[in-house]
C-alpha cells in the first residue's frame, strides 16, 4: 500500500492488525521519500552518534530514506505500547529489516525437534519456595554483554554465556569462553556457523568434543575460520546437555531460580531490534518453533509493582541497544516461543 500523506499514515496504523508488516513503511513511498528531506539534519546527527559512513551520494541518500521509513514505525510501535515500553532508532536505523534479518539473525531454519525436554525438577533444601525474583548478575557469574557484529552468531553468545556461569558457579571463576571455535568448530552438529545455530547443540558439540577454549585463546573474529581446537587450552567441559519441554515457560523458572541461567530461542522481529527499554511484550511476533530465529540468555526474573512479570534477558548486540545489551520480556506467555528451544549445560 502506497503511502501518500500523514493522514494515509494514521489511518493505515488505526486499520492494522498490529502486525511487523502492517506497521512496516517503504523507504521508497512517495510519503517517505518526501519526509527525509525533513530528517535530514536528524540523520545527518544519527550518522555522527554511530559513526556512519557511505561510499557514494546514492548509498547516503538511500539510508537516509530508510531511516526515515523506520523513524515512522518506531513512532508509531511506541503509540501503541504506551509508555512503560519504548522503541528507539538505535545502531540498526539505517537498515531494511531484510538487511537485518541477513545480518544478525539465524538465516537458516534451526527449530528444536525435541517437544519432550528431559529436565527433572530439582530438589529444593528444607522446601524452600522458588524466590519471587532472582538476578544472576548479582551473583558476577554473568560475562559482560558483547557484540556479535555482522555474523548471525547468537547462538554461539547465548551458548557460552551460559557455560560460563554455570562454571563460575561451580569453581568461582568467571572465564569468558570461546565463540569463534563454535563458529568455526562445531558444523558437525548442525550448527551453520554465521547462518545460525542451538545452544543445545553448541553444548553437545562441547561435550563430545573434550572442551572448549577461552576467548582469550581462540578469540573471536566476526566470521567463520577454520578450526584450529587444541585440546591442551581447554578451558571448560561440559557433561550432559539440559532441554527443556516446549512451552515448559514455569519449568525455566523453577531452573532458574535452583541452577542457573538458562539458554533460550526467540523468535526476533523488527520490533525486537528496535527495543529501548520496558517488558516486550511479544504482540509482533510467533511462537511457532519453526520461526525461532535469535538466541539469548535468560539471566533473571522479576515483577513490576503491578505484579506484571518479566524476564531479564541478556542479548549480544553491544551495549548501546536496549538496557546496557539487557531486555525484559513478558512471563508467563511463551512470549516471542522463548519456552520453545531452552537448554543449559551441566558442568
Amino acid at each position: 500500500m502506497a503511502l501518500r500523506c500523514k493522514d494515509a499514515v494514521i489511518l493505515l496504523f488505526l486499520l492494522a492488525s498490529f502486525t511487523d508488516v502492517s506497521l512496516s513503511f517503504d523507504p521508497l513511498d512517495d510519503f517517505v521519500m518526501s519526509e527525509s528531506v525533513q530528517r535530514a539534519a536528524e540523520f545527518e546527527r544519527w550518522t555522527i552518534k554511530h559513526k556512519k559512513t557511505y561510499a557514494t551520494a546514492e548509498e547516503y541518500n538511500w539510508r537516509l530514506r530508510v531511516y526515515t521509513a523506520n523513524h515512522y514505525y518506531v513512532k508509531r510501535l511506541n503509540e501503541g505500547h504506551g509508555p512503560a515500553t519504548e522503541f528507539e532508532l538505535n545502531q540498526f536505523a539505517d537498515l531494511t529489516f531484510a538487511e537485518f534479518k541477513r545480518i544478525y539473525l539465524s538465516s537458516s531454519s534451526q527449530h528444536c525437534r525435541a517437544t519432550t525436554g528431559n529436565f527433572q525438577m530439582p530438589v529444593k533444601k528444607n522446601n524452600v519456595e522458588d524466590p519471587v525474583a532472582i538476578d544472576w548478575r548479582k551473583r558476577n557469574v554473568i560475562t559482560p554483554v558483547r557484540d556479535q557484529g555482522s555474523c548471525g552468531s547468537c547462538w554461539a553468545f547465548s551458548a557460552t554465556s551460559c557455560l560460563s556461569a554455570h562454571l563460575a558457579l561451580k569453581t568461582g571463576q568467571l572465564i569468558s569462553l570461546s565463540k569463534q571455535q563454535l563458529l568455526d568448530c562445531s558444523r558437525s552438529f548442525n550448527n551453520r556457523g554465521c547462518k545460525g545455530g542451538l545452544p543445545s547443540q553448541a553444548f553437545e558439540y562441547i561435550r563430545y568434543n573434550g572442551g572448549i577454549e577461552s576467548e582469550r585463546d581462540y578469540p573471536y573474529k566476526d566470521r567463520e575460520e577454520k578450526c584450529h581446537f587444541k585440546p591442551s587450552l581447554v578451558a571448560a567441559t561440559v557433561t550432559g546437555v539440559v532441554n527443556f519441554t516446549q512451552g515448559a515457560e514455569d519449568d525455566i523458572a523453577v531452573a532458574l531460580a535452583n541452577i542457573g541461567p538458562v539458554s533460550i530461542g526467540i523468535h526476533s522481529t523488527k520490533s525486537f531490534a528496535t527495543y529501548k527499554k520496558g517488558i516486550y511484550q511479544g504482540k509482533l511476533c510467533s511462537k511457532n518453533p519453526r520461526k525461532i530465529n535469535h538466541a539469548v540468555l535468560i539471566v533473571g526474573y522479576d515483577q513490576t509493582a503491578s505484579g506484571e512479570k518479566y524476564w531479564i534477558g541478556k542479548n549480544s548486540w553491544g551495549t548501546n541497544w536496549g538496557m546496557n545489551g539487557y531486555f525484559w520480556i513478558r512471563r508467563g506467555h511463551n512470549a516471542c516461543g522463548l519456552a520453545t528451544c531452552a537448554s543449559y549445560p551441566v558442568v
